[in-house]
């Protein structure tokens, strides 16, 4: 994160690595107001959530720093998904101690799904916290630091069957002028047994269309060119007006039609599907509109019907299968399919783990996010299964599933030179300014001679090489084939 190359002199090699796996505040003009200091840990939803939070504080008198040196007011919005992401968090907060020793009255906060899971706990455990603040009690903040102001440790971790966040316009903390986030709706129901996230984000709830639809008009109309959905499992979108006899629902299909009609030259796309409720509606309405991207995130957890089952998920590997070939029958072979694994979940056999990657060869994923499991409290395979698999086998099947995710990815890159891909360039390229970077519509990385086009642009480049991870090319005048 070049950024916060200042910051990151002046801290030692473990908080280096905290940061570099967060995302941090930018620099406002303050006008006057406190300085507030955020740094966001774990998914997407989480970094949409701390635009949130600026946005509620800046109309409380903050104005976001990007030096935790000079904030008034810290707020960490932590990730509860695994114990590695919550172990970051604690030594972030050993690193701030200093901070409250030099000035006591710089307020520290713990936000998001570590403060809903610990709750009050976590002010005993950490004693540098000052408030502790669920993902649901945003709009409470002005008055928790008011609390904290007066040294009382301020918590509220709530969760709220109706709260969308739905009337406050973020502020883009982390924005390169081009792509933003707008979360669709909040929580989850399927309650897979490995995952707190219905415990620290409650049950669904979706937010009104029109709200959404706003929202991105208003970034086009700003000049951002392409937004994502998100939600932790956004197929199951589904708003239903109130006290309203005329309206009519609208389930995630027809969402996703609304957005792309906004305007043709707004991309989009979404995150993340659970398999059980991405419809044929979704797919075919992806093909109709060129502007939402043929890429879909598809968590399959694994390759094993039998862990299926003990992870809750609600489908085999059979209808997981059958559903990757509907996906590839109506969008084509070139559709751009990522994937969630967890390696080494309880009882998992050899055979298991040779059946997940079975399964990977099988869909040619694009590219994935891999790790070995990481028990949970209280969470169903908590409760009533034994993590019986020794880490260094969790450790062994891991390597294994990414080296395989490696060879696939390049094997699916290499399919992409020799083409034209329309490109949506998001910046300079992090190893030169004399080359830009961007996204095709498979979500990869594009990487091109920067010439006389900027940021915004939609660029026909053409691919002569690539990596695992990256597309080479150069633009060309030629339309997309």
């Amino acid at each position: 994160m070049e950024r916060i190359t200042d910051t990151l002199k002046i801290l030692n090699e473990e908080d280096k690595q905290n940061l570099d796996n967060a995302r941090i505040s930018v620099d406002e003009s303050n006008d006057g107001k406190r300085k507030l200091y955020i740094e966001s840990y774990g998914c997407q939803m989480n970094f949409a959530d701390s635009e949130i939070v600026a946005s509620i504080l800046r109309d409380n008198g903050f104005a976001t720093t990007s030096k935790y040196e000079d904030a008034e007011l810290i707020l960490l919005n932590t990730c509860a998904i695994r114990d590695n992401a919550e172990q970051k968090v604690r030594n972030r907060l050993q690193h701030l101690i200093p901070i409250k020793k030099k000035n006591p009255l710089v307020k520290i906060g713990v936000l998001g799904c570590m403060a809903e899971r610990l709750k009050a706990k976590l002010l005993e455990e950490e004693k540098v916290v000052d408030m502790v603040v669920g993902p649901d009690a945003y709009r409470d903040l002005p008055r928790l630091v008011e609390e904290a102001e007066t040294g009382q440790k301020a918590v509220n971790v709530f969760l709220s069957r109706e709260e969308t966040y739905a009337d406050i316009t973020p502020i883009r903390l982390d924005s390169n002028g081009v792509t933003a986030f707008i979360s669709i709706m909040r929580g989850c129901d399927n309650m897979c047994s490995f995952c707190v996230v219905p415990y620290t984000r409650g049950r669904e709830r979706s937010r009104d269309p029109h709200s959404i639809v706003k929202e991105a008009t208003d970034l086009f109309n700003q000049g951002y060119r392409e937004v994502t959905l998100l939600g932790q499992n956004v197929d199951s979108y589904k708003w239903s007006p109130e006290n309203s006899e005329n309206a009519e629902s609208v389930n995630f299909a027809q969402l996703l039609e609304m957005v792309a009609l906004v305007n043709p030259d707004l991309r989009i796309r979404f995150s993340t599907s659970h398999p059980k409720d991405i419809t044929d509606e979704v797919l075919y309405t992806m093909k109709k509109y060129e502007n939402i991207c043929k890429y879909i995130h598809l968590p399959a957890q694994s390759g094993s019907t039998r862990i299926l089952e003990l992870m809750n998920r609600t489908y085999t590997r059979e209808w997981y299968i059958n559903k990757i070939d509907r996906i590839r029958e109506i969008l084509g072979e070139e559709c751009g399919i990522s994937q969630d694994i967890i390696a080494g979940f309880c009882t998992e056999t050899e055979e298991d783990h040779q059946e997940t990657l079975s399964l990977l060869e099988y869909v040619k994923y694009d590219y994935g996010y891999m790790f070995a499991y990481s028990e949970r409290p209280n969470t169903p395979a908590a409760k009533k299964l034994k993590d019986d698999i020794a880490e260094d086998v969790k450790k062994r099947r891991l390597n294994e599933i990414i080296a395989l995710q490696q060879r696939l990815s390049f094997e699916r890159n290499k399919l992409a030179v020799g083409k034209v891909h329309k490109v949506l360039v998001e910046g300079f390229s992090k190893r030169s300014n004399e080359h830009l970077q961007g996204r095709n519509d498979q979500n990869k990385v594009v990487v091109f001679p920067k010439e006389h086009f900027k940021k915004g642009d939609y660029v026909n480049v053409f691919v002569t090489d690539c990596t695992a991870a990256t597309l080479i090319g150069h633009s060309v005048t030629e339309e997309l084939v």
